[in-house]
């Protein structure tokens, strides 16, 4: 890690946080990435990342590394919305995520959402990698534009590896910089709030799931391999969540 730099064109930080079953003996944050070791039910590690700062803003660097060792479990969650907002300089944004979970570990990344501001250009990209045995919770929310005004333009990528073998690849892109056609009906459909969640485990292997609508603007989607994905549409974040959670307490391994 090469430490917080600021600069003339944005800032360059990376949060790091490791998890053995018995510690965190890694838990470090930069800039505009606080981490904060909070209080958690049953056996997990809880980590909440706290804005230092505003950010992402154009020119902005910035990423979150999380490795969940053999054996452990860690829930990472945020004390608000990220924001998106345009630099001075009107350049773009990069927030990526990298996150490995290894044999027998389970990883809950529960973030709040993403909001993309009118002017903003981000580009996030998130790289997750999985042990056989892993087990992993992966929520993504985005929220096009603050109350009354037109989004920023927001690039997003999420690619999973399984024991080395691609399980999912997705990109999604919105707002003017976008392709012509994401505000359509064949895609938004006029909606403002979008998400995802992601669910992979061994018991999906004999039990999968079943492919099923979930009202007007979510679909379940059993994936190649033991997970599920939701997608999910919504005119505003508090209906997007309201969906997810319905599946994280019907899917949602109690233990």
């Amino acid at each position: 890690m090469g430490g917080l730099t600021l600069g003339a064109r944005g800032v360059r930080a990376t949060a790091r946080i490791v998890a053995t079953p018995e510690a965190l003996p890694v838990l470090e944050g930069e800039g505009p990435l606080a981490l904060r070791r909070t209080r958690a039910r049953g056996p997990y590690h809880r980590v909440t990342v706290v804005g230092a700062m505003s950010a992402p803003l154009g020119g902005d660097r910035i990423a979150v590394e999380a490795e969940v060792r053999d054996g452990a479990r860690l829930h990472v969650d945020s004390a608000a919305a990220t924001i998106a907002l345009p630099g001075r300089d009107g350049e773009r944004a990069h927030y990526d995520v990298r996150l490995g979970v290894g044999e027998g570990a389970e990883l809950r990344w529960l973030p709040e959402q993403l909001i993309s501001a009118a002017g903003s250009d981000l580009v996030m990209r998130t790289r997750i990698e999985l042990a056989a045995g892993a087990r992993l919770v992966f929520r993504e929310e985005q929220v096009l534009g603050r109350h009354g005004e037109a989004p920023g333009t927001l690039a997003t990528r999420l690619t999973v590896y399984r024991a080395g073998r691609p399980l999912l690849d997705q990109e999604l892109a919105y707002g003017p910089g976008a392709p012509g056609g994401w505000d359509g009906g064949a895609v938004l459909g006029g909606h403002r709030a979008s998400g995802q969640l992601l669910i992979v485990g061994p018991e999906f292997t004999d039990r999968p799931a079943e492919p099923r609508m979930l009202g007007e603007s979510a679909v379940l989607t059993p994936l190649a391999g033991p997970g599920l994905l939701v997608t999910a549409l919504a005119p505003d974040a508090r209906l997007l969540r309201r969906t997810l959670d319905e599946v994280l307490r019907t899917h949602l391994p109690t233990r």
